[in-house]
């Protein structure tokens, strides 16, 4: 294997298109299966410029007849990213994905010099863990998105009721406690919102993708919806600690209370935490 596709094995686009800008013409060498270089970015999932239509340089114009060798799989690079990337959920073939499968196994167990090469990650989460997690995922971000359209709708201390220029605008605008609300009001919404596109996106996946790549796809999206969920938490947490200070402003011991509850949140949980971690140490004594 030559550098070219060693570098397009491991996912390095970047290291690619130095060694395809310093010795264009080594694109032409494909491996002992018959796999090209494009069949390897395919396979990482790491090629969308080189697949775009105009997207390969004129300087690496044999790229372009790389993308009709089919190898010994018997498929073009384009048709391995068109099953990797699910574009044809309904129309392939469930016996043509087999042969994919099966080349991916392959390269993942690959070794050099009896170590292993950085192999392809073969996911050990099961997909019933996934799904829950799934489950729960679109749950709360349920939950924090119908709460923060809420609290928008309905803004702490009303709106004005008189006639005028400033009907219907929020009473407590020009307090910065209501501001700070707004904005990560706003963010809890976003966040919340992008995690159920996340998991939508999720379905199709395991509606059409490759079984071999559907656990490890999921697992890093179902990561991603978790880290937005987060963030969807931290800024409902600090939305609701502002919220209740602009209302109970009048009344500063309730609203010194309040500027506490976001400090108190992450002071539970990072107890929460270090009992954990200790408990896993005890067992380990």
């Amino acid at each position: 294997m030559t550098p070219l596709l060693m570098a397009a094995r491991q996912g390095y686009l970047g290291t690619v298109r130095k060694i395809l800008f310093y010795c264009p013409d080594c694109c032409n060498k494909v491996d002992k299966r018959g796999l090209s270089l494009l069949h390897y970015l395919a396979f990482r999932d790491r090629s969308p410029l080189l697949f775009l239509p105009g997207g390969t340089k004129p300087e690496y114009g044999s790229l372009r007849n790389l993308r009709n060798l089919e190898g010994d799989i018997g498929f073009t690079p384009d048709k391995v990213r068109d099953f990797l990337r699910y574009e044809q959920p309904f129309t392939a073939d469930p016996g043509e994905k087999k042969p994919i499968e099966d080349m991916l196994k392959d390269i993942a167990r690959e070794k050099v010099a009896e170590f292993p090469v950085s192999p392809f990650d073969l996911q050990t989460v099961s997909a019933e863990g996934l799904e829950k997690s799934r489950e729960t995922h679109l749950v709360v971000a349920a939950l924090i998105a119908t709460v923060a359209f809420a609290a928008a709708v309905t803004v702490p201390g009303g709106l004005k009721g008189e006639k005028g220029l400033e009907q219907g605008t929020p009473v407590l605008i020009h307090e910065i406690a209501f501001k700070a609300f707004v904005i990560t009001n706003a963010l809890a919404f976003i966040f919340s919102i992008c995690a159920l596109a996340i998991h939508f996106r999720v379905n199709n996946l395991l509606l059409s993708s490759i079984t071999f790549w559907v656990t490890g796809k999921t697992l890093y999206r179902t990561r991603s919806a978790s880290n937005l969920l987060s963030h969807a938490i931290t800024a409902t947490v600090i939305a609701f600690s502002t919220g209740s200070y602009v209302i109970l402003k009048p009344s500063h011991g309730l609203a010194i209370a309040s500027c506490f509850i976001c400090p108190a949140f992450y002071f539970s949980y990072y107890i929460e935490v270090l009992l954990a971690w200790v408990e896993m140490i005890l067992n380990y004594m």
